[in-house]
């Protein structure tokens, strides 16, 4: 019989704990070992109960999550799943905590439970899974491994015509993955449309942030956007990012249409835009997956 995997879960509310206890035990091959309520019995916790992942509020009385997330990754580096508030603060402080080594992120599901409980359960199983697949550094090392990239107060002109587009998709760990990509292109790179299985409210701080690392110019697409070559458009939180050719100019499109692979945005939605409009001219890259979303476009 397969080990299962052992999760602490911490988080102040006890409603909360509830839901992520009898979701995570459901599953099957996850085995919840403990709850914490605050950091300092979440350390104790952890001494006691060596768990392989630990569900992490971003919110903590005593200690916020943040804090407690920089210790935890400096003294004993462990998968982090990081569960947040669908806010503006929520968006800003969960990227933080990914840049510091969080694995992935979930948000909360609403006061009311209504309509998203049942893909709230089944994303946090299958990004406690991705979790205990994770390679783990301590933060030193990620600041050595990972040092941040000076972006010049003009950045490069870039051509305005381009050989090839790039489409990227990325979901569990994604966030970070596609960070190391962008900083690695050149400013006159071609144009690169990516989509990252995210919530609303975090894309526009997502792509906010990436801007303000990387030498390509990041935006949050707007429908009808023009692609242009040193650029990168990410698609936003619930709308599914495409591409279409209207009088010779590539635009973004986005739309709500049905999820795709329980998506939206959906990598595949992407992707397919992108063969069916550019062709050869069209360059795949799935950083990460969850489920069967981006296989097929590969």
């Amino acid at each position: 019989m397969a080990k299962k995997i052992r999760v602490l879960v911490v988080d102040d509310s006890a409603l909360v704990l509830q839901i992520l206890t009898t979701a995570l035990t459901d599953a099957g091959d996850i085995e919840v070992v403990g709850t914490a309520m605050d950091p300092y019995d979440a350390r104790e916790k952890i001494k006691q109960l060596n768990p392989d992942v630990i569900t992490l509020d971003v919110e903590m009385p005593k200690m916020d999550g943040i804090s407690f997330l920089n210790n935890l990754m400096r003294l004993r580096p462990l998968p982090v799943v990081m569960i947040s508030t669908l806010t503006s603060r929520g968006s800003v402080v969960t990227l933080k905590a990914l840049e510091i080594g969080a694995v992935d992120f979930i948000a909360k599901p609403n006061a009311s439970l209504a309509g998203d409980i049942d893909d709230f359960i089944q994303d946090v199983q299958e990004k406690v899974r991705g979790a205990a697949k994770a390679r783990i550094q301590t933060l030193e090392n990620r600041q050595r491994t990972v040092p941040a990239k000076p972006v010049s107060a003009t950045r490069p002109r870039a051509p305005n015509l381009y050989s090839h587009v790039i489409a990227i998709g990325a979901s569990t760990g994604g966030t970070e993955a596609i960070k190391s990509v962008l900083q690695d292109m050149p400013g006159d790179s071609p144009p690169m449309v990516i989509t990252q299985h995210i919530p609303a409210k975090f894309s526009t701080s997502y792509a906010r942030r990436l801007d303000e690392c990387c030498a390509v110019n990041v935006f949050e697409a707007e429908h009808n956007m023009p692609v242009k070559a040193g650029c990168a458009y990410i698609a936003p939180g619930d709308f599914h990012l495409s591409i279409e050719r209207f009088n010779g100019e590539l635009l973004c499109k986005l739309d709500q249409s049905e999820r795709v692979n329980r998506h939206r945005p959906a990598v595949d939605v992407l992707f397919d835009s992108v063969i069916r409009v550019c062709g050869k001219k069209a360059i795949g890259v799935l950083l990460t997956g969850m489920g069967a979303d981006g296989a097929a476009g590969l």
